[in-house]
């Protein structure tokens, strides 16, 4: 077994296809069909259900994808980290982030963290939340800042907070005539806009699913890409928008009611790998913690309930 094969063997899972996979990878398809042949043949054990359309991982086929997407990227690692060496460049430290961590505590982190540890090249790159597990796995990022919780097992996650979701309303409609907390059920029959469109589970099915337990029944559900498009549509009056409360900073043209419930929030979510014994992983919690005691402005604890550990 090489890495070679197990390159192949991901880019077959990946597409699904074999003529795909060869065609990424730049080689014909019968001896990557050979290779993976070969492969199973040294396991022992078949990996692609080849009958079905599009191909299917087997259970071991599953074990053995996630495994070879580690191994590929701390390989990875560990050549970026010995050219930077060799080359005396600073060590990258990659964070992925969805877009309204932004206006909650990223930017303020990430100024922390470069004073603290002036070495690393922080790099930002935005990622909805179930991008931001394979991102992990596959060594592209370091952390990730996200909101839907997964079950990879290969990821820890630490909730820093769940922050109060408000029901972003076009000015001058009768649900904006008032300023105090809305009932989800008052909801019931309008049009609401969800985002992101895709990659799906994602924060939009935590939306909607909320609404759903609370019995508000859309009349119309629009799916939007981005948090900003969502809202610019809220200001032309084409439908209302679920946001988190720190997000209320983005638009001022709108009007913004927190939502009742106690179960009406959106999680903030610090992702890691579980192997990685990195300092930097610590020193980001412990950023946080400081951060989190310094009560800045949107940590205020009329829109967010503070995780203990970070109390």
């Amino acid at each position: 077994m090489d890495l070679r094969q197990l390159r192949y063997f991901v880019a077959v899972a990946r597409e699904r296809n074999f003529t795909r996979a060869a065609q990424m990878l730049h080689i014909a398809q019968p001896p990557l069909s050979r290779q993976i042949q070969l492969l199973e043949e040294q396991l022992g054990v078949a990996l692609i259900i080849r009958k079905s359309r599009p191909l299917r991982l087997t259970e071991a086929g599953k074990l053995f994808f996630e495994q070879s997407l580690q191994i590929l990227g701390r390989v990875e690692q560990m050549q970026a980290a010995t050219r930077r060496v060799g080359l005396n460049q600073n060590s990258v430290f990659s964070i992925g982030f969805v877009a309204s961590t932004l206006y909650g505590g990223l930017p303020s982190l990430v100024r922390k963290l470069r004073q603290h540890a002036p070495e690393l090249d922080i790099q930002l790159l935005e990622l909805v939340s179930v991008q931001q597990i394979p991102a992990l796995k596959e060594g592209r990022i370091d952390i990730g800042f996200g909101r839907v919780l997964h079950r990879d097992p290969n990821i820890a996650d630490v909730l820093l907070r769940d922050e109060r979701l408000m029901a972003a309303i076009p000015k001058g409609t009768p649900l904006a005539q008032e300023t105090g907390p809305l009932q989800p059920k008052a909801l019931n029959g309008c049009k609401i806009i969800v985002y992101p469109k895709e990659p799906r589970p994602g924060y939009a099915d935590h939306v909607l699913g909320l609404l759903h337990s609370h019995d508000a029944r859309p009349a119309e559900v629009q799916e939007v890409r981005e948090i900003q498009t969502a809202l610019g549509l809220v200001a032309a009056e084409a439908g209302i928008c679920i946001v988190p409360a720190t997000a209320r900073q983005m638009r001022s043209d709108v009007h913004y009611r927190l939502l009742e419930g106690k179960d009406m929030t959106s999680p903030v979510i610090l992702n890691h790998r579980i192997s990685d014994n990195s300092r930097y992983i610590d020193l980001v919690k412990q950023l946080i913690g400081e951060m989190y005691a310094e009560n800045p402005p949107w940590l205020d604890l009329a829109h967010n309930y503070i995780h203990e550990a970070f109390q």
